[in-house]
């Protein structure tokens, strides 16, 4: 079934000799339960596209179509609350609020929304990312990775349609880095999340099960990897759950 789906999606800012197509007419479908990364360098459109997909921005033609919704079909309240409801983000700099502890971070979007917790499936999400330590911390006292974590755990709760991942282990050194990618999967595989991680590291993004490379704003590549993360790589998530205070 598929989750997400564009439809020459385009994105040009100015116009005649100065015109940048930062999106060049991009098609793209990304099945339930899939876990892809979009990899491209800097200035390749990966961002721009990632906007797009999250209703962040709005394109110049073409359509993102989110669990059957057309989203730029809707006012800009409906897209808000849809975008809140169906659509997690986990971006590079966490985004966390800095004078809520852990745990209020996690259910802030289901509170702004008005929503009853479901505790059992916040307490396994929690559970899962290693965090009952520190539901009572606030985030200046995690370190990075653990910080990640909060913001996954806060993706995850309100179980959308699909995760939008920017740069995840941008701010990450290499060990926390492939800790986090580890979590990143074992939650999409445990919750039956859909996760479309955006990445310049093509060695991280070999870790997901599709690679989609983008380049001058056009889709130039697109491999199902199918690959599973075992042996050395699951002791290190595994460590990474159990070792970092």
């Amino acid at each position: 079934m598929k989750i997400l789906e564009t439809r020459q999606l385009k994105k040009y800012y100015g116009s005649g000799d100065t015109q940048v197509k930062a999106l060049d007419g991009v098609d793209l479908s990304v099945d339930e339960g899939e876990f892809a990364a979009i990899v491209g360098t800097s200035g390749s459109g990966k961002s721009t596209l990632l906007h797009m997909l999250g209703g962040l921005d709005y394109p110049s033609s073409g359509n993102v179509i989110v669990g059957g919704k057309n989203i730029f079909e809707l006012n800009e309240t409906e897209l808000t609350i849809f975008r809140r409801r169906q659509i997690g983000f986990i971006f590079q700099s966490y985004n966390l609020v800095p004078i809520l502890s852990v745990y209020e971070n996690i259910v802030l979007p289901l509170e702004l929304d008005g929503k009853d917790i479901d505790k059992t499936f916040v307490d396994d999400v929690i559970l899962t990312l290693g965090l009952k330590e520190k539901l009572q911390n606030i985030p200046g006292q995690l370190s990075g990775g653990q910080q990640q974590r909060v913001a996954i755990a806060r993706a995850l709760v309100t179980k959308p349609s699909i995760i939008l991942a920017d740069e995840p282990t941008g701010n990450l050194d290499s060990k926390t880095t492939q800790e986090v990618l580890g979590l990143l999967k074992l939650t999409g595989e445990q919750f039956h999340q859909t996760i479309l991680m955006i990445t310049h590291n093509e060695a991280l993004a070999q870790l997901c099960d599709r690679v989609i490379h983008i380049e001058d704003g056009r889709i130039v590549d697109d491999s199902n990897m199918d690959k599973n993360i075992t042996g050395a790589g699951a002791g290190r998530i595994q460590g990474g759950v159990s070792h970092e205070k």
